[in-house]
């Protein structure tokens, strides 16, 4: 179904241009006149095949080149070398509300993107009913979407994309917006979209959905494919790497910022009960998580949303303070600590993702994934320590009370 030969994309690089208000008048005309170029290739000599029904995953750090690769695809931007085939009808959703017109309706936004898709409107209109149904915005769908919230408009694109029979779905990491019931719904329904023969591509910074959803995988560094070959290897391979860089604290200054963002995540530190960093902790050991986080605004009512992931890439456990907690609500820096028992966790290497959200209405400030790492290590002294030689497996290992009856 895909077929990409060598793919690259350059961009140019423009300098800076300064004027120095010392010099006089001419050389300051000179020097805002000109400016200092170069170049950049956001991808280079990328090349692979999908075949169809094949579900695709695309990891990598920020910056490997995944969403611009995934835009040429869609046909968004072109690339610079190379070339690429794709055979069967395209839908992507690539940033929220992707292909809609913002005055026009949430009804009006379904046929269009039908039309585009090449689909007549009785076409459009058997799928119309189960495309809002999945959507949840049926009380909105006749108001125009510039005035829908952003979790609105993803679960309407999202719903348009996979409904409306595309051969090949390509899919960003925009389900990151939505809640993790719709996230569900989203893995779920992509899962269909393969099993009836159909090609995904999904680019995403979960491990846990890429594992569950996809066959094969990609991992994209500094615009070069590094690895490819079955999903569980490169997910497993790519957050081994990660362990150095991530382990112990982060900052998180340095992370995207959205426009107009109520609140962002300043810092993660793994702290031990007198507060010092830690890099991996026993399992008979309590330890601790603490956040730091910015408000901008007052009204946002932030909290601080932590996903636990294995080195499988399985998700473990969600902890947040609760609904009605007061949780660093007025602008300003706050740090919050979440406290993980002894006993609780087996012997593993640990991934965290980080959301700051408001719950009441939904809407998700910042998603951060993978920020951070830690060994959580086993204690000969545990008294769940194994006794033979052959390690015990599951995720969390519990010391439970146990008591003879009889």
């Amino acid at each position: 179904m895909i077929k990409v030969d060598g793919i690259g994309k350059q961009y140019n690089i423009a300098g800076a241009r300064a004027i120095d208000l010392r010099s006089d008048i001419r050389s300051n005309i000179k020097r805002l006149v000109s400016r200092k170029k170069g170049t950049f290739w956001a991808l280079q000599d990328i090349s692979f095949q999908v075949s169809e029904g094949e579900s695709l995953g695309i990891i990598g750090r920020n910056g490997a080149g995944k969403s611009t690769l995934l835009k040429i695809l869609s046909r968004i931007t072109y690339p610079t070398t190379g070339r690429f085939t794709i055979d069967g009808r395209l839908s992507s959703l690539l940033e929220v509300g992707t292909g809609f017109h913002s005055d026009l309706t949430g009804r009006e936004n379904i046929y269009l993107n039908g039309t585009i898709l090449g689909m007549r409107r009785h076409e459009v209109k058997r799928k119309f009913d189960e495309i809002v149904a999945f959507s949840g915005v049926e009380q909105f769908i006749d108001n125009p979407v510039k005035y829908y919230s952003s979790g609105q408009k993803v679960r309407l694109a999202f719903a348009v994309a996979a409904h409306l029979e595309p051969e090949v779905l390509i899919i960003d990491e925009v389900l990151a917006v939505g809640d993790v019931e719709f996230q569900r719904k989203c893995l779920g329904k992509m899962k269909d979209v393969a099993s009836h023969g159909r090609t995904v591509l999904f680019v995403s910074h979960n491990m846990s959905a890429v594992n569950n959803l996809c066959d094969r995988c990609i991992l994209l560094d500094m615009g070069r494919i590094e690895q490819i070959g079955p999903t569980r290897e490169i997910t497993r391979s790519y957050l081994s790497r990660n362990n150095d860089e991530l382990a112990g604290s982060k900052d998180l200054d340095s992370l995207p910022e959205k426009q107009e963002q109520a609140a962002r995540f300043k810092s993660i530190r793994l702290v031990n009960d007198a507060g010092e960093t830690m890099e991996h902790a026993k399992i008979t050991e309590q330890f601790h998580l603490e956040l730091t986080h910015q408000v901008f605004s007052t009204g946002s009512k932030p909290q601080p949303v932590v996903l636990l992931f294995n080195s499988k890439g399985e998700q473990i456990l969600t902890t947040y303070p609760g609904v009605g907690a007061n949780i660093g609500h007025s602008p300003g820096i706050h740090t919050t600590r979440v406290t993980f028992p002894p006993d609780l966790l087996n012997s593993d290497t640990y991934y965290l993702t980080l959301w700051l959200v408001t719950w009441l209405p939904y809407k998700a400030h910042q998603v951060a994934e993978n920020v951070l790492a830690f060994q959580i290590l086993d204690d000969v002294a545990s008294s769940t320590y194994p006794p033979s030689d052959r390690p015990l497996g599951g995720v969390i290992r519990p010391r439970l009370d146990w008591r003879v009856l009889s």
